[in-house]
């Protein structure tokens, strides 16, 4: 028979979820209500309220022309990520390649190397060999950090799919392309959609590549943001960043009315 839950253990799991929930939101709520303000410094609860500040950044031309080349640059990594990435999942949980766990740890590798190292790496490597950096390599370095999202993601679909169904079209007629397109695919959907998500949002938000990899004159959302606060820090910082966490939730909720928010979570 199984024992109740002590008292106590329950209300140290309220106590402990209730902490992490104001840890996570609290910075959220305040980065919100300074971009409401209608003082011209950050502050906290916001003087007065007003919308200049979203006035301004969305009439700026830095923060457009930054805004701009973050959104290019996210929804190309975002493409290429999930492409390459969900064909390598796909690839070594059949473990139809040579050394595919040599090949699983390689493409997982970006995630516990530091990201100012391989910036600098990057940097280097692309400065002796190819030439100034520009927008491809900013493009390729993202794709490099983004892509172990997508196959984690993807993988821990595959792992509980039902490997029969793709043996049920074989024997059914269906060839190795339509097996892939109508069996395989759709099974890593909600993986792939969870990848791509984390993909966008990673290359969006990543600021050290985008400072190292960047060519003069092309600016990053983060990178502005970043010099904003460095030498004339005003509410105008966090009226970008609210609307970068509102992209963040039309992302989910677009995400949510195509799969449902639930196989999204499981993935």
């Amino acid at each position: 028979m199984v024992k109740a839950v002590p008292a106590w253990i329950r209300i140290a799991t309220i106590i402990f979820v209730a902490l992490t929930a104001l840890l996570l939101l609290a910075p959220l709520v305040v980065v919100i209500g300074a971009s409401l303000t209608a003082n011209q410094f950050v502050s906290f609860p916001p003087q007065g309220l007003s919308l200049m500040w979203y006035e301004k950044v969305l009439s700026s031309p830095e923060y457009l022309s930054a805004g701009t080349v973050s959104l290019i640059v996210a929804l190309l990594v975002t493409v290429t990520a999930t492409l390459v990435g969900g064909a390598a999942a796909i690839a070594i949980h059949r473990k139809q390649l040579p050394g595919s766990q040599v090949l699983a740890s390689l493409f997982l590798s970006p995630l516990v190397l530091p990201t100012i190292i391989y910036a600098i790496g990057m940097l280097m490597f692309w400065s002796a060999v190819v030439g100034p950096v520009s927008l491809p390599v900013l493009w390729i370095g993202h794709t490099v950090i983004a892509m172990p999202y997508v196959i984690r993601t993807t993988l821990a679909v595959l792992s509980e799919s039902n490997p029969f169904l793709e043996e049920a079209a074989r024997t059914m007629g269906a060839n190795r392309m339509q097996r892939l397109w109508l069996v395989v695919v759709p099974q890593c959907a909600p993986g792939l959609a969870a990848g791509a998500f984390f993909a966008f949002n990673i290359s969006f938000d990543e600021a050290v590549l985008s400072l190292f990899l960047r060519k003069p004159g092309m600016t990053t959302l983060p990178v502005q943001i970043y010099g904003q606060l460095e030498f004339s820090p005003d509410p105008s910082v966090a009226a970008v960043s609210s609307i970068m966490i509102a992209l963040t939730i039309v992302l989910i909720l677009v995400i949510d009315r195509l799969l449902g928010i639930k196989k999204f979570a499981s993935a």
